[in-house]
């Protein structure tokens, strides 16, 4: 199953943009969050990953929709990984998290 994830950055962006890159990718689902990623909390977020199951590939339009700071991001991947999930960036190929252990 695709999950897409769709966030703003600031109060006066709306999702358009995010959800049609999404649904052109063939998400079954999309999750969003209409707050910032300076947001410590981003309920879509963790709506999302409680949703996701073992193997669906879990779908954002950017890399920066899924994290603000390089940190972030290693961590993001770290718990996608955890989960055994495929990462895809919209117009980018599909990232098996496991191969980057190697």
């Amino acid at each position: 199953m695709l999950i897409g994830y769709a966030r703003i950055s600031t109060d006066d962006q709306n999702l358009n943009l995010q959800y049609d890159a999404l649904n052109n990718a063939g998400c079954d689902r999309i999750i969003d969050d209409q707050i910032t990623g300076s947001k410590i909390q981003r309920p879509g977020l963790e709506a999302a990953l409680e949703y996701v199951r073992e193997g669906d590939v879990f779908v954002v339009w950017r890399i920066d929709r899924l994290s603000r700071s390089l940190k972030d991001l290693i961590e993001m991947i770290t718990l996608l990984d955890s989960k055994k999930l495929v990462l895809k960036v919209c117009g980018n190929q599909l990232i098996p998290l496991q191969a980057l252990e190697n």
